[in-house]
């Protein structure tokens, strides 16, 4: 039975008139059948053209509702609703319900395509019925309402643009007569003319509120152009509009209270259905923004000419020559300067490479990219050649310009001569070569004096050490003259210390050694050092420490320079018995040194200079103890490296005041561990080999070690030094760097390489103490470093850190 029944149904939709083929395969129309569920049976060509899809993707899978606008659907569902006052149910029920009850339905719908863009379509529904009348499906015939819609819109459009142009009161809109006389004032018209439409229809023509002289010029033009009499007055107006002619013209339109305005008016003739004109629109809008735009930009036009003038005028009276390029370093512009550069006109200039007016194209050009790789160029040395040959040294100073869209237009340069300017260099950098061969031979001078003036001196203090060994054998006299050997010797190497310190702060060479360090025991051992030349004078010294320490990031041996200046000095210009105070004290974030003496004081006029170099040699001071006039120089400069200040106080013949200030570490409540003095441990018996190429040092030396317990060998010289160290495989080796043969360095590097003496503990024993000689030290395998004349103390320091624990 179904299968009968489903015959039946394609019999009769291939029966029905709607499916014609001429209409269902037309391209035209969407032709769409679906069986009396609403499901897609039939999907024409022209359905699959206007929805994207193919006949294939929808039959038997969906119904029309699912290709519309839901929320049409559902709005026709609600309407329908009303209109019928039955519920209808949003979907495909409500595409076809009419239609399913005889109606006839034609409406508008939004199909939607594959692709999701939409259309709106025209839609004629039909119920598909069998030979028993029972519907057996429906047919939808839909077509492409796009055009129409545009079209419809477009109507509106126009009608709504009329309407606005005759009624926008930016628009005089006047229409008359056939005779000119006004039959339609608009708002507009009223708003600019100041007359109420009452006031000028049916009485006048728009030549009466017209400038009359322009009218009278405006038929003068007319007719010579037109080789016809025109009459001035309404026809003038509108004659070229009477004979289908576009007329757009200017004109002084008069006010009703007498001002007048400057207005563009457009003119055409008006006729009836057998083309006879009837009259005329004449459309105006105020000209006057636009005539006072005209006025500021011709004013702008000569303002720019003044512009262009002021700015020529600078170019020109510029001291340097400046010249334009394009971005391929093409020259665009150049002023007067330019041209006495190169010795060219500026006809010659323009058009012409940049980088052919320099002696050095390559470096021209690569200025020019400079320039245009980072915006700007400055200092930028060529040498400008000019066309007799003659050379000028120019500094190149360029920059980037672009128009008012950001574009680049070019690169601006102004070249200077610097001939002069560079010549001065070239003298000044010779001059600073000289000075610099200058101080680097000073150096060499000083340390090379500084390393002979050691030499002698270790050996003298040596010796002197070697005297007190038997204090018990020696008389008064002999006492006395080992005290002022040993004075004098102290004062002789802290002069000498002083010599190389102060080159080297001069010179920017000195790196400072910091470490925590309490400053009390700095002041100790500069009080070991200066105590001698205190006690020698008779001074009562006063000496005055914290019961806190106070802690500072500094320079230990730099600091002790500095007290011991300031002490030596007050020794030394304080008269005998009088009486120096030392006092340290924190205040606030500072420690704070006093260096106070009775002494003779120094003068008003040499105070202000008294931390200046050699002040004491070059102002002849009348002080009966001397010297360089370096040691408080020196004070100030490690003073200062170190972050602090120092000032100078005095009343002649009554004494002087030194204040050192110094940044202190934050207080700290822990109390440091104490290390004991590594002078008073005990050693064990080491085996010492003492190399130097001065005898009286090599003498001194082994006879101290020898009385000390220690074995001990000797060499002169560096071949010697390895041979012997080899044979006796020392625990120390004490070496001098300036020796014959190998030097200090090469033997401690000899020394290094054999698997023998890899343990042996390396002194450099030098007259040369400046940062750099420690550092060779370091780099050739030296454990430390001592600066001649090195006093037994020192070295027993070191040999204590090889006592045996066991002893």
């Amino acid at each position: 039975v179904e299968i009968v029944t489903e015959v039946r149904r394609q019999e009769v939709l291939l029966k029905a008139g709607a499916l014609q083929n001429a209409i269902f395969n037309s391209a035209n129309f969407s032709s769409i059948a679906t069986d009396e569920r609403g499901v897609i049976q039939l999907f024409n060509v022209g359905a699959e053209r206007m929805l994207g899809y193919a006949a294939i993707e929808v039959v038997d899978k969906i119904t029309p509702a699912d290709i519309s606008d839901p929320q049409e659907v559902i709005a026709r569902a609600k309407a329908l609703s009303l209109e019928l006052a039955t519920p209808i149910t949003p979907g495909f029920e409500a595409l076809v319900f009419k239609a399913s009850r005889g109606i006839e339905d034609i409406y508008e719908l939004t199909y939607i395509r594959k692709d999701g863009s939409r259309f709106p379509a025209v839609v004629s529904v039909t119920a598909l019925r069998d030979a028993y009348g029972r519907i057996i499906g429906y047919l939808l015939i839909g077509t492409d309402n796009t055009a129409r819609k545009q079209a419809e819109e477009a109507l509106l459009k126009a009608g709504a643009l009329q309407n606005a142009i005759f009624n926008s009161a930016n628009f005089s809109s006047i229409a008359t007569d056939e005779r000119g006389v006004i039959q339609i004032f608009n708002v507009g018209a009223e708003r600019m003319l100041g007359y109420a439409a009452a006031e000028v229809m049916n009485q006048i023509t728009p030549a009466d509120i017209s400038d009359p002289q322009e009218v009278i010029a405006r038929a003068a033009a007319l007719s010579l152009e037109l080789a016809t009499a025109i009459t001035p007055g309404f026809e003038a107006l509108v004659f070229k509009a009477a004979r289908g002619i576009e007329d757009i013209y200017e004109l002084t339109y008069i006010r009703k209270d007498g001002s007048r305005f400057p207005a563009v008016v457009s003119v055409t003739a008006l006729r009836d259905e057998r083309d006879a004109i009837i009259g005329y629109l004449l459309i105006g809008t105020d000209n006057t923004a636009r005539k006072q735009v005209e006025a500021e930009r011709m004013l702008l036009d000569q303002r720019v000419r003044d512009q262009q003038f002021y700015t020529r005028s600078l170019i020109e009276s510029n001291i340097d020559a400046l010249i334009t390029t394009d971005p391929r370093g093409i020259i665009t512009d150049v002023n007067k300067q330019m041209e006495a550069l190169t010795g060219c006109t500026r006809d010659e200039l323009i058009g012409a490479p940049f980088k052919g007016y320099f002696t050095d194209p390559v470096r021209a050009e690569a200025g020019i990219k400079l320039v245009l790789a980072e915006g700007k160029v400055t200092d930028y040395e060529l040498t400008a050649l000019a066309r007799d040959g003659q050379e000028t040294v120019v500094s190149y100073n360029a920059t980037t310009f672009h128009d008012r869209d950001r574009k680049l237009q070019g690169v601006f340069a102004a070249a200077r001569d610097v001939t002069e300017r560079s010549r001065f260099e070239m003298q000044m950098r010779e001059q600073a070569a000289t000075l610099s061969e200058m101080h680097r031979r000073k150096d060499e001078f000083l340390a090379m004096l500084s390393h002979e003036l050691r030499g002698p001196l270790a050996s003298i203090t040596n010796a002197v050490q070697l005297l007190g060994l038997q204090p018990e054998s020696e008389n008064q006299i002999q006492h006395q003259a080992r005290g002022i050997i040993e004075r004098q010797m102290g004062q002789l190497q802290r002069l000498v210390d002083d010599l190389l310190e102060v080159s080297r702060i001069t010179t920017g060479r000195v790196q400072l050694r910091r470490e925590s360090v309490a400053m009390s025991s700095i002041v100790e051992v500069a009080l070991e050092t200066v105590r001698p030349l205190i006690e020698q004078r008779g001074h009562v010294f006063t000496v005055s420490l914290p019961p806190e320490p106070i802690r500072l990031y500094a320079d230990s041996a730099r600091l002790e320079q500095v007290v011991v200046n300031l002490l030596a000095n007050a020794a030394k210009y304080t008269e005998e018995g009088g009486q120096i105070w030392l006092t340290v004290q924190r205040e606030g974030d500072e420690c704070v040194m006093r260096v106070r003496d009775t002494g003779v004081g120094i003068t008003p006029e040499l105070l202000p200079w008294v931390f200046d170099l050699f002040t004491q040699a070059e102002r002849s001071l009348d002080r009966s103890q001397g010297g360089l006039g370096i040691g408080l120089a020196l004070v100030q400069r490690l003073t200062e490296l170190h972050g602090g200040k120092v000032e100078a106080f005095s009343v002649l013949g009554e004494g002087s005041e030194f204040i050192v200030r110094l940044p202190a570490e934050p207080t700290c409540t822990t109390q440091p561990p104490l290390v004991a003095d590594a002078g008073q441990r005990r050693t064990r018996r080491l085996r010492i080999l003492v190399v130097d190429d001065h005898v009286d040092t090599l003498l001194s030396f082994s006879i101290l070690l020898k009385a000390s317990g220690h074995d001990v060998w000797t060499a002169h010289d560096g071949l010697t030094a390895v041979e012997v160290a080899l044979d006796c495989q020392p625990d120390v080796m004490l070496l001098d760097i300036g020796l014959p043969g190998l030097n200090g360095y090469e033997v401690a590097k000899q020394i290094r390489q054999k698997p023998v003496l890899q343990n042996v503990v390396l002194v450099a024993l030098t007259g040369y103490g400046q940062d750099s000689d420690r550092q060779s030290s370091r780099e050739a395998g030296f454990s430390h470093h001592l600066v001649k004349p090195a006093r037994m103390e020192q070295l027993q320091q070191i040999l204590a850190t090889l006592s045996d624990p066991a002893i």
